[in-house]
């Protein structure tokens, strides 16, 4: 378990990530910000694209930066992700894609933090969102 003070700053990271999300055509920005076991963080945001499948969440875009990086190992993950400019009012979980990424390269006990901001927020293990999860 993460302490409460590297989840803040996850949390806060993640927030700060929003204001990069190319979202013109949904309009939901989504950011995130991904622990290494090293204590690195790599953060990312979601980039739309007009043709839909070329588009890129914020999880997975967190995730190749620290791959393209050689970083294979990690604590932790925190998402935050709503409608508009403002501050989420509710929490958003990954999508099955982002799922399938973190089995790829994440323990069960791997953590994902799902916030809308430091007050309301909710921690679950990769094995809670994705059971029965796809591995080789």
């Amino acid at each position: 378990m993460i302490e409460e003070k590297k989840i803040f700053q996850l949390i806060e990271s993640a927030l700060e990530q929003r204001k990069f999300s190319y979202a013109p055509y949904s309009g939901f920005r989504v950011g995130a910000s991904l622990l290494a076991e090293d204590g690195t963080i790599y953060t990312g945001c979601n980039i739309e694209n007009g043709a839909y499948s070329p588009s890129n969440c914020a999880e997975r875009t967190a995730f190749f930066k620290a791959v393209s990086e050689g970083v294979k190992e990690f604590q932790a993950i925190c998402i935050v992700g709503g409608p508009g400019e403002e501050n989420p009012k509710e929490l958003c979980p990954p999508c099955g894609v982002c799922r399938q990424v973190m089995l790829e390269f994440c323990k069960p006990d791997f953590q994902v933090v799902l916030a809308a901001n430091r007050e309301k927020y909710q921690i679950f293990t990769l094995e809670e969102l994705a059971p029965m999860g796809f591995k080789l």
